[in-house]
């Protein structure tokens, strides 16, 4: 019989079930309690996996690369929006982009999937299998700059492992989720203490939110979230773009408020070429209301033989220099040019695809408020949300503590999917994980405003255009995650996984 003859996995139909789940999973975490629900899948693609005892390493690795290809291709579908509807790439091509990438992704779970193969068998699987996935998880977010969009953190943010994301991080809500579904596909086999295992993961991490480690900072502070709305498919016709700078600075300027906020690139031409005098009738109005002014600009690279732009963020404060925070981590083929693939971002024609980086320890925009104390607030841009260690270290490491997140980010390369959805979510879990309140200005939705709980206060309908007027509570203090980062669980996720090299040797 040949190695890679299985019951089912011969003639597909195991891998056509492990893809259906991937597929099944990544639809329905976006309904609500999809955290709850991602449990449940989780288990039966365990148990799917299981039932192949005396699977190789080749169809170990296979089935885990399925079900991670369902998951990423379903989860990642609005990549093809942004490749063939606004980038103008042939569908083929677009669609064979967006596959690479899942099945890219997919290699993660497989290796992550490999756990069956080596330690099949041990009392401690479940610890084993959720340890290789936090390393898996860990390692897909800073390979090649990483890519850890989709993980299974940011949708327990709506599961019942939320609450330890303050402590450990979204990596802790991974390690939980895998092992916790993993012992509910046991439970036929020793139901007591599967079951105890899985009702005191569960009952202790709800205990978990009753500790809060930040608390409100001095008077709420007013703010205007300008939501623009505007296709991207005219983010390079001139005309259009006219229009756009004159929504946005009429925005700007109709009334103000303690931080007045745009999207990303609400302003898509390099500073210096921007009209004349734009910059400053928002500085004068900025002086004149004593309202301080985020905007979204596409910023010059300084000391640099060639010209270099950033993807900026510029913010104007009443009587003071101008503050400038540029995007540091970038997104492949869409803001930098991996070496050798210009080819690739030749297929579709966008200006301006090869940023410079900006610093990693930029300093926070300070709010200025007269008679009041200041407020400090961590940028990020876009997809830097992603990347809840590398905003836990700029916070911990920071020149002045942060009480504020801000996110600033053009969601409209994607049309209408699912996309701002789940952005929001990681959002959610960036404010759980810190603790601090958080404003998202976005050009197409979803703008909103989320508490320390990363629970939403107030939000803009998507693909309206429209100006959000609140008040938002600030915070001070840090969570144990900001102090430690993802240090302890990945810690705990190593030594788990050389135990069980260990134990396997032995055998």
């Amino acid at each position: 019989m040949s190695h890679w003859s299985l019951p089912r996995l011969s003639n597909g139909i195991g891998l056509l079930v492990l893809f259906t789940l991937g597929g099944l999973l990544a639809v329905l975490v976006e309904l609500p309690y999809g955290g709850w629900i991602q449990i449940s899948i989780l288990s039966l693609v365990w148990w799917q996996i299981s039932k192949y005892q005396s699977a190789s390493f080749k169809n170990t690795f296979l089935l885990g690369l399925s079900f991670g290809l369902g998951y990423f291709a379903l989860g990642l579908w609005w990549i093809f929006i942004s490749l063939h509807d606004v980038g103008g790439m042939n569908a083929i091509l677009s669609c064979l982009a967006v596959f690479l990438l899942a099945g890219l992704m997919a290699i993660y779970f497989a290796c992550a999937t490999l756990t069956f193969h080596f330690s099949r068998g041990s009392f401690f699987f479940g610890l084993l299998l959720a340890a290789s996935w936090v390393v898996a998880e860990y390692l897909r977010g800073i390979i090649f700059t990483g890519f850890p969009w989709m993980g299974f953190a940011e949708a327990q943010f709506n599961g019942p492992f939320a609450p330890i994301a303050p402590f450990f991080g979204g990596l802790a809500c991974t390690f939980l989720a895998v092992w916790i579904s993993w012992e509910i596909s046991q439970l036929k086999k020793n139901f007591l203490l599967k079951g105890a295992c899985i009702i005191s993961a569960i009952v202790l991490t709800q205990l978990a939110s009753l500790w809060t480690f930040t608390k409100p900072l001095g008077e709420p502070l007013s703010v205007r979230l300008i939501q623009g709305n505007f296709e991207q498919s005219l983010k390079f016709n001139p005309k259009a773009i006219e229009g756009q700078f004159s929504f946005y600075t009429s925005a700007i300027e109709s009334e103000p408020a303690d931080l007045i906020i745009t999207p990303e690139t609400a302003y898509p031409w390099p500073q210096g070429n921007l009209p004349a005098g734009l910059l400053g009738s928002i500085q004068r109005f900025s002086t004149d209301t004593s309202s301080n002014v985020l905007l979204g600009v596409i910023g010059e690279a300084s000391n640099s033989s060639e010209v270099k732009y950033t993807n900026r963020a510029l913010g104007l404060s009443p009587n003071l220099s101008s503050y400038q925070y540029d995007k540091s981590h970038l997104v492949p083929f869409g803001e930098f040019i991996p070496p050798g693939f210009h080819w690739f971002v030749n297929a579709f024609h966008v200006p301006m695809s090869d940023f410079a980086r900006g610093l990693l320890d930029q300093a926070p925009f300070s709010i200025i408020r007269s008679g009041k104390e200041t407020i400090n607030a961590a940028i990020t841009i876009c997809y830097e949300d992603v990347f809840g260690g590398e905003l836990a270290s700029r916070i911990q490491h920071s020149s002045k503590p942060v009480n504020l997140l801000i996110n600033m980010t053009n969601l409209a390369w994607f049309g209408n999917s699912q996309a701002p959805t789940q952005q929001l979510r990681l959002s959610q879990l960036r404010s759980l994980e810190t603790g601090l309140p958080a404003l998202r200005a976005t050009n197409t939705g979803i703008t909103a405003v989320l508490g320390p709980d990363g629970k939403i206060l107030a939000e803009l309908p998507q693909f309206t255009q429209g100006v959000l007027r609140t008040n938002i509570q600030t915070y001070t203090g840090s969570t144990p995650y900001v102090f430690w980062g993802n240090a302890p669980i990945l810690g705990l996720s190593c030594l788990l996984l050389i135990l069980g090299f260990i134990r396997q040797r032995r055998i």
